[in-house]
């Protein structure tokens, strides 16, 4: 197993770049991917990077010249032999060649699009805009490098033996919370954690840790490098990006409120009916299950993600019995900030009345919290969200309203058409 510590100690650009495949990526990414590749890839979409902790200056603590760098690194990857041969003859979900030759193609002759890239007030402004299928592939790399470049430059000037404690301390931290899971009974948990990791090196020996500490019960990672390295199951489906597009090139309200719909009906076409995980809180999960059509309660579950999860689990279960459903039947996936004593508090509210799985991401992977003065390890909540398509605003609601994005006059509008009515403001911690 990799000694972190040392290896931080003695990062160098060529054994430790922060990315280091097309594969160092979220699943869901080429699974979305494939759909937009199909469908959509002459549509032009800006993607941007969001600093929701405010607080924390990225661009005073991050050099410049470093986060070209490693951008440009990213720019320089391609998908190797090996990669390919993985993702056109392994197993994913049960089914053998999820990916088509052509997507596959493409991929293999891929290479990352240019970025524009500024400081603006304390934050940097990191802006890729091109055809949708491109641009795409920046969220997860983007994020993974800003968030290492900003451990690395806390890390900095550290001593050996400090750090071989800091990684002790964190290590510990993780496999207690791995004892406390295991204590609950049979918890179904995968690594979703790559986007706000602390490090690669950390998320591949966090994925270790649960592979060993859960055995069955971990259902693998979302990082596509890792689950080829660590022969683990790659997991993800689909995220908020779809119905933002779709919903951005809607011609009138109509078009508009049907477009989360328009989504699910494409991919499901696109794959056979498999990978049937509904998102629903884009723009409202009360409002979306409400409008459904009775074909989405049949597929295979939720994921919960911005709603209280309590409350987003009794609706869905509610939702599912009066659709004629069996919630026992039914998967819910649980994805919004998840530490260990959220997971328990679901897994006892829910345990037999449907199906569990739990997305464990930054909590996970990057909870170094009080472990650094000054809270200067802490993680922060940053995403990389859909700025428009085809020049048109895109517009984000979901459940809890400090994490609703797009122009004011857009989000009056996409709360009017969606019918979203008083939404109660969560803290977001991640």
């Amino acid at each position: 197993m990799t000694d972190i510590a040392t290896r931080v100690y003695n990062h160098t650009w060529k054994i430790d770049p922060i990315v280091r495949s097309v594969l160092d990526t979220d699943f869901y990414k080429l699974l979305m991917g494939q759909m937009i590749f199909r469908r959509h890839r002459d549509v032009q979409v800006a993607f941007g990077i969001h600093n929701r902790t405010s607080r924390v200056r990225l661009a005073e603590i991050i050099d410049d010249g470093a986060l070209r760098e490693q951008l440009d690194h990213v720019r320089s990857l391609s998908l190797s032999r090996g990669e390919s041969t993985w993702l056109r003859g392994n197993m994913f979900y049960g089914k053998r060649q999820m990916f088509a030759p052509d997507y596959l193609a493409w991929l293999e002759n891929f290479r990352f699009p240019a970025y524009h890239l500024e400081k603006r007030d304390g934050q940097y402004e990191l802006i890729f805009e091109g055809p949708w299928i491109e641009t795409t592939m920046w969220e997860v790399p983007a994020l993974a490098v800003i968030n290492e470049l900003r451990s690395r430059a806390v890390l900095k000037g550290l001593g050996r033996f400090e750090l071989q404690v800091l990684y002790a301390r964190a290590m510990t931290r993780v496999w207690e919370k791995i004892e406390f899971l295991k204590s609950l009974g049979p918890v179904n948990l995968a690594d979703f954690g790559t986007r706000r990791r602390h490090g690669f090196l950390w998320q591949d020996w966090c994925v270790q840790a649960l592979s060993e500490g859960l055995g069955p019960t971990f259902l693998g990672t979302s990082n596509c490098l890792i689950a080829m390295r660590r022969e683990v199951e790659a997991t993800g489906t689909n995220a908020h990006e779809l119905p933002m597009v779709y919903a951005a090139l809607a011609q009138d309200d109509a078009a508009l409120a049907a477009a989360p719909y328009e989504v699910l009906a494409d991919w499901q076409q696109e794959y056979d009916g498999n990978l049937r995980i509904i998102l629903p809180d884009t723009y409202g999960s009360t409002g979306f299950l409400a409008h459904a059509p009775d074909w989405v309660a049949g597929w295979t579950g939720i994921r919960i993600d911005s709603k209280d999860p309590l409350e987003g689990g009794e609706e869905a279960i509610a939702w599912w019995t009066a659709r004629g459903q069996n919630p026992q039947e039914k998967l819910a996936i649980f994805s919004d900030g998840l530490d260990a004593d959220e997971v328990a508090r679901i897994h006892a509210r829910f345990k037999g009345r449907m199906r569990l799985g739990f997305g464990w991401g930054t909590l996970l992977t990057n909870d170094f919290r009080g472990l650094a003065s000054d809270g200067v390890l802490d993680p922060i909540s940053i995403v990389c969200k859909v700025i428009s398509a085809n020049g048109r605003p895109a517009v984000k609601l979901s459940d809890n309203p400090t994490k609703a994005m797009g122009p004011p006059d857009q989000i009056a509008r996409y709360r009017r058409v969606f019918e979203v009515g008083a939404q109660a403001e969560r803290r977001v911690v991640v």
